[in-house]
């Protein structure tokens, strides 16, 4: 019984994400950070990037309880962001959804959850946060890791992104993969003609 309510739930969020990854006009913050032919393969078949695992949903859970608990204490959360842009003439929108928003003292959260604390903070999660630091004009992000042994918490200030340069690249596909550990982890990667094999 609880089992299906926790699908249910996963699956409606997955199933509406879904809707938006196939509009090819549509490139969300995420895609920002990653491989930009991943973009271009989630257009095609959107349906590989579902999966139901007990790592994701444990990742939901986390991100559910924080957020509430930043609610009551007066924070904005799940705020939807969407901005437009023109590239090569045609009009494409950015489109993301920041965890948690302080607007009186504009600070951007973003959570993570994961199983280890090696290597934090992970380059492509300051990434994504400077890139909602600059979509709000907000000066200060949060950057907060949960793990099974660990609660880290990093402060990060602002610095100028180029976002119009970041969405050329994803939509005319020139970097391919952006990290070298990217392909290992890409729901993609048995059709790809650009997978890196370490």
């Amino acid at each position: 019984m609880i089992t299906r309510i926790i699908y249910d739930e996963y699956m409606k969020d997955m199933m509406e994400k879904l809707e938006d990854a196939k509009n090819p006009y549509t490139v969300f913050v995420t895609d920002l950070v990653a491989c930009s032919h991943k973009f271009h393969l989630r257009h095609e078949f959107p349906e590989l990037t579902i999966k139901f695992e007990p790592a994701a949903i444990m990742g939901e859970l986390i991100h559910s309880g924080l957020e509430e608990l930043l609610k009551q204490k007066g924070f904005e959360t799940e705020v939807s962001i969407e901005e437009k842009y023109k590239i090569n003439g045609q009009e494409y929108y950015l489109k993301g959804r920041i965890d948690a928003y302080d607007p009186q003292n504009k600070i951007v959260v973003e959570i993570k959850s994961g199983r280890s604390t090696q290597n934090l903070p992970r380059e492509h999660h300051v990434y994504q946060l400077q890139i909602y630091l600059n979509l709000l004009k907000a000066e200060k992000g949060i950057l907060i890791y949960i793990t099974p042994d660990k609660i880290l918490e990093y402060r990060i200030k602002k610095e100028k992104i180029d976002i119009k340069s970041l969405m050329k690249m994803i939509i005319e596909d020139s970097v391919h993969p952006k990290w070298n550990w990217e392909c290992k982890y890409c729901p993609f990667q048995k059709i790809c003609p650009y997978r890196v094999t370490e």
